[in-house]
């Protein structure tokens, strides 16, 4: 696993050992076409990476431009793979964009509480990749909807197992598109109405 653009481009990413199945990485390929939908919402952005494992979602937002990145995890595994992955990543970098780390276990609740001041408005993107169906990608979507984390203007985006199906709409939220690659499908949630604010790629689904 690389970081695929930006000033990090080309930063080889640790990796869970195969035996360690608690983890599991999004693939280059799916990365790649994630960012390819949501590239033109990344400047300076705020972004939240919840279930955030290696961070290399977090991590890619930061180097195509985001402006302050916040990754959650609780596993001890994870928070070792993020901080070597971080430290590798901003290797000699000069900028100005913040990339925090938040332990934090998810099953429970997202970290209201324990996110940054600089963040206390919300954030422009919020990512969380959960494990396959087992319904905490449920439970994130319905604690986003009911917080107050994601911007007016700003855009979920779900990881789940292709199979897996999401409500179409919440009483905050409602699903205005779906991209699948393989066992993976994102799934994109805005606030009602906004569909036009901030327009997806048109990348074809593999």
């Amino acid at each position: 696993m690389r970081i695929i653009s930006g000033f990090a481009r080309g930063r080889k990413l640790s990796t869970p050992p195969a035996n360690k199945k608690s983890i599991r990485p999004t693939s280059d390929r799916a990365r790649e076409a994630l960012f390819n939908i949501i590239g033109g919402q990344l400047q300076d952005s705020l972004v939240l990476d919840l279930f955030a494992g290696t961070g290399a979602l977090g991590i890619e937002a930061l180097s195509r431009g985001a402006g302050f990145v916040v990754l959650v995890d609780d596993k001890p595994l994870a928070l070792r793979l993020i901080k070597k992955n971080v430290l590798q990543c901003l290797r000699n970098y000069t900028g100005n964009a913040e990339i925090r780390v938040i332990k934090h276990d998810l099953h429970t609740n997202l970290p209201v509480n324990k996110l940054p001041e600089e963040t206390r408005e919300g954030f422009n993107i919020i990512f969380a990749d959960p494990p396959y169906s087992k319904c905490f990608s449920l439970n994130v979507l319905h604690s986003v909807n009911n917080s107050g984390l994601l911007k007016a203007d700003g855009i979920l985006i779900i990881e789940e197992r292709h199979d897996v199906k999401l409500p179409d709409k919440l009483s905050h939220l409602q699903c205005i598109d779906q991209r699948t690659y393989g066992e993976t499908r994102f799934s994109f949630y805005q606030h009602p109405g906004l569909t036009e604010s901030t327009p997806l790629s048109s990348a074809p689904d593999k």
